[in-house]
């Protein structure tokens, strides 16, 4: 489990195609990352999608992604900045809400400008998703806890407005988002489960 709450911003640097078809094993450089520290075998989120270490040296460590995995996330496949958090300990504050690291779906960012002293991020989500988005709701952005300030229905998903606080726009990767740019999203995990029990009341 995760809390959404970004440790810092690494670098995928290497992306090598496994033997089975499809999947790829990246080499993760965390250094940047202040107080990093992974074993194998540790579950770690790169952009809100859960990975386990394979192999760590000091600050670098290699994960293996799975075809599907490729397939439900963006921003896996190639080098680049990501949003590193590992996972939660027994006793750990949580200071953002609930992340399982596991992406629901790649919405697609359609505006982020600046309002006063933050930013306003628009993401437009598939339309699946939209039942599980409301106001003042949770949802994770690339890994990142964040609260939905507006929802709207649209003829291509759902939008929805969330604000971007300096110190989350310096230190993950959001602040580099631009228009037309994919993004991981996870919906409440609180969400997920009410939907799936509704069909069941008496």
């Amino acid at each position: 489990m995760f809390t959404g709450l970004i440790q810092g911003i690494g670098r995928i640097e290497r992306v090598e195609p496994l033997p089975v078809a499809g999947g790829v094993r990246l080499t993760v450089d965390a250094s940047r990352v202040a107080g990093f520290s992974a074993r194998v075998g540790d579950s770690i989120a790169l952009n809100g999608a859960c990975m386990t270490a394979t192999a760590v040296e000091g600050a670098r460590f290699s994960c293996e992604v799975s075809a599907e995995s490729l397939t439900c996330t963006t921003g896996l496949d190639r080098p680049g900045d990501i949003n590193i958090e590992t996972s939660l300990r027994l006793g750990d504050a949580i200071g953002g809400h609930l992340v399982a690291g596991h992406v629901d779906g790649v919405g697609s960012v359609r505006t982020m400008q600046p309002v006063g002293e933050s930013w306003e991020l628009v993401v437009v989500a598939p339309r699946p998703l939209a039942r599980f988005l409301a106001v003042k709701g949770s949802l994770a952005i690339n890994g990142v806890s964040l609260t939905a300030n507006r929802v709207t229905d649209t003829a291509d998903g759902c939008e929805v407005s969330v604000n971007i606080i300096p110190h989350t726009h310096s230190v993950t990767t959001l602040g580099q988002l631009a228009p037309g740019d994919g993004v991981n999203l996870e919906i409440d995990l609180i969400a997920r489960y009410v939907e799936r029990m509704l069909p069941h009341r008496i």
